[in-house]
């Protein structure tokens, strides 16, 4: 999969047509595959389309309006409010939404164990490379993807939502691209790894 890791970017334009099922149980499929912290497997899928999103993107609208309020979870985070806007017409865009639930986890204002936080760090690793599995499927199967992290702005809101068991963590839109932008910029490579013999 080389090739799909320099390949992939992040689509925020997608086509209006629908994924084939066996392509998203395809792209699901690599994601369970991912390797996870003590085999715990901690992720749950969901994933909504068609009328469904309607529900899910009222939620994330709910959010944000109130992000933009006195009654705001993430003040410090307002200046990014018009970035979350932009994605919110990105999730309306995309055919599917993939909602990744860390079903082992607790509530963000937790306090936590030093065991309990280490735990819940290696958890997300591995949805992340869960994640990852999934991007990488999709461009191999001609999709594209974005991974969804202002979600948070309406965290208490899709929670709620989804009614699933454990606690959101990200979301990925998938569809067939309508854009396809140049490579970002990367840190130069001497400056990130440091070789110790």
């Amino acid at each position: 999969m080389i090739k799909e890791i320099y390949d992939r970017r992040s689509i925020r334009k997608f086509r209006q047509e629908p994924v084939p099922r066996d392509l998203l149980e395809g792209v699901l499929q690599a994601g369970i595959a991912a390797p996870s912290s003590k085999n715990r497997q901690p992720w749950k899928f969901v994933v909504v389309s068609g009328t469904a999103k309607k529900g899910m993107l009222q939620q994330m609208q709910k959010g944000l309006l109130r992000e933009v309020s006195e009654k705001a979870v993430l003040p410090r985070s307002r200046e990014h409010i018009h970035g979350a806007e932009y994605t919110l017409k990105i999730m309306e865009e995309a055919p599917v939404i993939v909602f990744i639930v860390d079903t082992l986890a607790g509530d963000l204002s937790a306090t936590l164990d030093t065991e309990e936080r280490i735990a819940e760090i290696c958890n997300v690793q591995s949805i992340g490379a869960a994640i990852e599995n999934m991007s990488l499927a999709a461009v191999d199967m001609g999709l594209g993807s974005l991974w969804i992290g202002d979600i948070f702005f309406a965290y208490e809101e899709l929670n709620t939502w989804l009614a699933a068991d454990g606690v959101m963590v990200a979301a990925l839109a998938i569809g067939y691209p309508a854009e396809q932008p140049p490579a970002r910029p990367r840190k130069d490579f001497s400056a990130l790894v440091d070789w110790r013999n």
